[in-house]
Formats: structure tokens, sequence, C-alpha cells
């Protein structure tokens, strides 16, 4: 007819010239109209010619229903249906079919119980509706009730038995099958090397009368996936014949045992390489910190999925490299490719880590666009990036929005709260959590613990720490010992922080010696400093930021002899100080500052506003705390080496550039010093600023003269 071959090729305006110009229509002719445009996904056109046909047969009710089914339009299919004066098991079936393809599991079985005759289609539609629902012994049941099973049924049901991990199941109804064909073989092989169990699973590759690509490679992944790589490479060697599942299986087990080179010569031997293998190598590299040779994969690559970019996003946000993993970002973007959830997730993480919060506000709006925003994955990624970047309120609005929140999510706000200094905040999440019969793990306890320490909350800090055990059976490791000895250390119970590092379970690592350090400075307690970081120099002679803290103890004592001595220390050993740098984004450009920085092209405007800004600090009471400059050398030295820290020059910009009304946020990768802390808390006050500062440590509110922390830092 030429009605269906225009349909076939597509071209339905000349079908629909040839059907307008035909002098008598039958039936025939327009379920060839209506079966036609269905196929071409017009269906409202197909629509029209149904409900204009002068006289339905029963094959245009059942196109019509197929077609409302296939467009996952149930009411309507539903509608036609019962309208239908007469059914055949064709249109039952369609019915059926259409529920369970849409997940209506129950209004399926009501569907099948109404048939006045059943065909193998109902049965076996059924079948695979509970079983591909998880709805695995109602599969049983109806398995049960008949004999007269075909082949693919037994498969299906033994395949859910796999999918549940119920081996036992499985096998029975194996044994029992009247026969097998190589998907019964292959199902069970994976079934069994899934499970761990290689023993069953090699004995049964070797019963199976036949061997085909699958089963081999069944083998292959599941000796991958147990570790034991010399016996799934010596079953890859024997294949008679490899796909690309094969070799990318392969290639993925030298991944995960990080023998990059042997995955380097497989991929390169490969001779049907596919995106998948490609994709495993980027990440291969990315994660082994080569991001250069990861880059310079996915530039030869011959065509890129939304996978591809999400690997080169990932890898580049977790070497650190978090500017280039969103100018990629932005990249995939324009070129087309379809945004996924890990690409958005991989972009929010490097935003945080930049702390590029008007950035990761557009990756916001750009994911509720794309219809993401909802689900706990990129739920978790949104609110851990306000968290980093300092915009707390707007954390706690992306929290209450994830519908099903998990652990993660609840961690996440009870730690952001205990950064930012809001302890009491923190500790009501965390109430919050345990009446949602949330369970907390160990990452819960270290973020309350440390709400506490960043609060002076002793007394409730040490309660919770006791409870761990007691009430979720959540051992102490070294992180909560880590928090408790900070909390009672800067509340200046330090013979308490001591002894209770004594009496420790297992061995106190370099943190929580430099707990008992950092609390020393603060109490002024020397000796105990001079302890605490001997031992720290033991376990970890290169950190830096160790040497620096006992210099600042010994200068606030002027024991500048001791200062001289722990610099000369460092040098022979090695030991490089960190440079310490700010910086602050504006206009979606970071703006990097380090000390006395010689190179922003606004350096001058910002000395100026500065040394403005010092006459109005002391007008306001306003002394430098000249006892933490590590040198020795005049008051009036020490003042101006204080003045242009790093932090200073970046609140400075801020003010400078960022309009008023908006919060100024400046991150740095060292503790902020002492002098600073100070110091922004009297210019918070003079410029009438909201100023948000992000050290190593935990995020300082400057409001009106006064920091969220209370000092107590």
């Amino acid at each position: 007819m030429a009605i269906t071959a225009h349909m076939r090729r597509g071209d339905t305006d000349s079908a629909f010239r040839t059907f307008n110009s035909m002098p008598y229509r039958s039936p025939v002719t327009y379920n060839a109209m209506i079966s036609g445009y269905i196929q071409n996904d017009k269906f409202d056109l197909a629509r029209e010619v149904f409900e204009n046909m002068p006289e339905r047969n029963l094959e245009s009710w059942n196109i019509m229903i197929t077609g409302y089914v296939r467009n996952r339009n149930l009411f309507s299919a539903r509608d036609l249906f019962d309208q239908m004066p007469v059914k055949d098991t064709v249109s039952w079936n369609a019915m059926l079919s259409g529920y369970y393809q849409s997940g209506y599991v129950n209004e399926a079985r009501e569907v099948f119980d109404r048939m006045p005759s059943k065909s193998a289609v109902s049965w076996n539609g059924l079948l695979a509706a509970y079983v591909q629902n998880g709805r695995i012994e109602e599969a049983r049941r109806l398995f049960d009730s008949k004999t007269d099973w075909e082949l693919i049924p037994w498969n299906c049901l033994m395949g859910g038995y796999v999918k549940k991990k119920m081996m036992v199941e499985a096998r029975e109804l194996f044994n029992r099958m009247p026969e097998r064909d190589m998907v019964s073989w292959n199902t069970m092989i994976t079934g069994y090397a899934q499970n761990g169990d290689m023993y069953e699973a090699r004995r049964l590759f070797e019963l199976a009368p036949t061997r085909d690509v699958f089963a081999w490679t069944a083998m292959v992944s599941g000796y991958v996936q147990n570790g034991m790589l010399d016996e799934a490479r010596r079953i890859f060697d024997e294949m008679p014949e490899k796909n690309a599942v094969s070799w990318n299986a392969m290639i993925a087990g030298y991944v995960q045992s990080k023998d990059i080179d042997s995955a380097a010569q497989l991929f390169e031997a490969m001779p049907c390489g596919n995106i998948g293998s490609w994709n495993t190598m980027i990440t291969c590299y990315a994660q082994n910190g080569d991001i250069a040779r990861a880059r310079n994969l996915f530039d030869q690559m011959p065509r890129r999925d939304c996978i591809s970019w999400a690997s080169i996003i990932a890898g580049y946000a977790q070497t650190g490299h978090w500017e280039e993993a969103l100018r990629m970002f932005v990249e995939m973007e324009r070129c087309g490719e379809r945004l996924n959830r890990s690409s958005f997730t991989c972009s929010l993480s490097a935003s945080a880590d930049l702390a590029a919060l008007e950035m990761g506000k557009q990756l916001h709006g750009r994911l509720v666009k794309a219809g993401f925003e909802s689900g706990c994955f990129v739920g978790n990624a949104l609110l851990a990036m306000y968290c980093k970047c300092g915009s707390i309120e707007e954390a706690y609005n992306s929290f209450k929005e994830i519908n099903d929140k998990d652990v993660v999510s609840w961690n996440t706000m009870i730690v952001g709260y205990a950064r930012h200094g809001f302890g009491r905040e923190a500790l009501v999440v965390y109430e919050s959590m345990q009446a949602s019969d949330i369970r907390p793990d160990d990452v819960t306890m270290v973020g309350v613990l440390s709400a506490c320490s960043h609060n002076g909350l002793v007394d409730r800090g040490v309660e919770y720490f006791y409870s761990m055990e007691r009430d979720y059976g959540i051992k102490p490791n070294v992180k909560h010992y880590t928090c408790i000895i900070d909390l009672l250390g800067r509340s200046g119970r330090l013979n308490e922080a001591e002894n209770l590092m004594k009496n420790m379970p297992i061995e106190p690592d370099p943190a929580t010696w430099g707990a008992l350090l950092g609390a020393s400075r603060i109490h002024g307690n020397t000796e105990l400093g001079e302890r605490a970081a001997e031992m720290i120099f033991e376990l970890q002679p290169e950190n830096s930021g160790m040497y620096v803290l006992l210099s600042n103890l010994y200068a606030a004592s002027g024991r500048w002899a001791d200062v001289g001595r722990m610099r000369s220390k460092m040098r022979d050993k090695g030991v490089k100080k960190i440079t310490g740098y700010s910086w602050i984004e504006f206009q979606n450009k970071i703006h990097k500052f380090s000390v006395r920085d010689p190179f922003h092209p606004e350096k001058d405007r910002i000395y100026a506003f500065l040394d403005e800004l010092e006459l109005k600090m002391k007008e306001e009471g306003y002394i430098s705390s000249t006892k933490l400059v590590l040198h020795d050398v005049e008051e009036e030295e020490k003042e101006q080496m204080l003045k242009y820290h790093s932090e200073r020059l970046a609140v400075a910009f801020g003010i400078l550039f960022i309009p008023a009304g908006r919060p100024i946020r400046v991150m740095k990768n060292l503790r902020v010093c002492g002098d600073c802390h100070n110091a922004i808390k009297f210019v918070s006050k003079i410029v009438d600023r909201l100023i948000i500062l992000r050290d190593n440590n935990r995020f300082h509110h400057f409001k009106g003269g006064s920091c969220s922390c209370g000092d107590y830092w």
C-alpha cells in the first residue's frame, strides 16, 4: 500500500496526500494512516484520523490504545479501552504492558485478573513486571501457579533471584529447568562471580555446553571484582573472542589495583576501543594525580560523551585545579553536551574549594533548570558548596529542599554550622537528625564535637563524647579524641586534656598533638607547648605549621633566641614555611593576594585605603599585636609588617569593589593571623559591612566590631 510505504520513509505529507485523494477509504486505509502517524511521533494527527473514522474495527481500537500506551498516556488509554465495544487478547495485553512498563504493577495485576483469556504474552509480561520491580516473592507465586512456562520466563525469574543475591533460590530454579540456553548458564555464572563465589562460577563455566563471549567476560569481571588479577588475565588471554566489555573489565582491574602501566599497555593494544575505555583511562590518570596525561587523552578522543566530560572535570577538581575544572564545565555546556549529575557535582565541588560563590549560584540555577536539584547526590554537593563558600543561610535553605536526606546531608549541615561558629545551630540540627531516626555515624560525631569546641560548650561536648559508644556503638577514633582534647585545651583545662591523651587507647597522631600545642599557645603554657611540638616533630618532621605555632609561643614570651633556633631547625631539616595567601571572588574572577603583594593592578589604591583605615581603627582603640611578629625588630616595623598581611589586602579590595550591602567573603589557605582577626573586627564596625573570612580551620563572621567565634578560636 502506498500509504504504508510513505509512512515507512517518514514522508507523512505524501501519505496524507495519497489518503486524501482516495475516492473510497476502508478501515484498513484509516488504520494505515493512524499507525503511520504513531510510528512517526505525530500522535495528535493519529488521534484526529481515529476520531473522524466513519467506521472502526477492532484493529483501529487496538492501534490507538497501543499508541496511547507508547506515549505514556495511560489515563486516555484506559478511557478508550473501557469504551471498546469488543476486546481481544491484544487489547488486554496492551493495557497490561502499559501499566507494568510505567511501574504500576498492582494495576497490571488487576487487568491480568480480569482478562477472559490469557496468552503467553500476558503471563510473561506480568512475571517480568514483578521481577523488574523487585517483587520476587509475588513473581515466584505467579510462576508456581502455572506449569507450562517457556524458557524465557525461567531465565527471567532466575535473573531476578540473582539480582537480589538469592543464589540458593536461583540455583534451585536452574537445576529444575527442563531445558537451558546460554542465557541460563551465563546468568548463573555471572551471579556466582558477582557474589564472590568464584569456585562455583568456574565450575559452571567449565560445565557449560557452549561458552560465548559473555560467559568468558563474566569470569574475567568476577576475578577482577574479587581482586584475583592474575586469574582474570589468564582467562582474558585464553578468550577465543573478546568484545569491548572484556577489554574494559581487564583495564578496570588494573586501574583499581593502581597498576597504571599495565592498564595503559592494554588500552593501547585494544583493537575495539570505545568511549568506556577512554573514560576509564582518563579517570585512572586523574585519580593518580597525572592530570596532564588525562587531559592529553581527553583531547585525543575521537568522540566524547557526558561521562568523558565529567571525568576530566572531576580530575581537575580532585587535583586542586579548580579554575580549570570550572572552565571545562563551561566548555562542556558550550559544546552542547548533556549536563549530567556527575558534572554538576564535580563543578560544585570546584566552586566550593575555590569559594567561588557567584559561580556556584550560577551552577545552582543551571541544575534547577536541568531538574537535578531535589536529588540527594547533587543536593549534598550544592549544600557543601554553600557551606564552604561562606553562605550558611543559603546552605540551610538547600538542606531543607533535599527531599530524602541521607546521613551525608545531615553531616554536611552539622559540620557546616560548626565551621561557621554556629555551634548551637549545629546541635539543633543534630537533635533533628536523631528525631528523624537517622543514625549518627563517626563523621556526625566529629561535627558535633567540633561544634562544641568552636563555641566553648565544654560540658555538652564531654557528654556527647562519652555518649557515642554508649548510645550508638561508635568507638571514638583519633579524630574524636582530637576534638575533645581541642575542646578541653581551648577552655584552659590543659591538664585534663593532657591526661586524656596519655590514656587514649590509640596512639595520638600529629593533629592530636597539634590541638594540644594550639591550646598551649592560647594559654601561654610554653612548657606543655614544647612537649607537644617535640612529639609532632618526631611524627611529622616536615610540618611547617607546627614550627610556626611553637615560634609564636616563643615570640609571645619574648624568647627570640628560641624563635631563631626554630628558624635554624627548619632550615637544617629542609622544612619550608607554606606561603600564606588569601583570595576573593569578584565578577566571576578570583583575585589572589600574598603578604605585601606587589603585583595586583589595584595595589596602590588598596595600600592607600589601608593606611587611611588604620588611622580610623586606632581612633576606635585598635592596638597592633606586635608580639605575633616572628622577627626581633622595632615596634614600628612590626606594625608595618602586620598591616599588609594577605587577608587585610583581600578585605580592603572587597570593601573598595564589592557594592555596599553585599557580604565580603575572603578565603585564606592558612590560619588567620591573630592581629588580623582583631583588626578586621574594627574594620567591620568602621565600614559597616559583614566580612566573612574562611581560614584553614573555620569561618569567622565579622559584624559591628565582633566575630561569630567570640574570640574563641
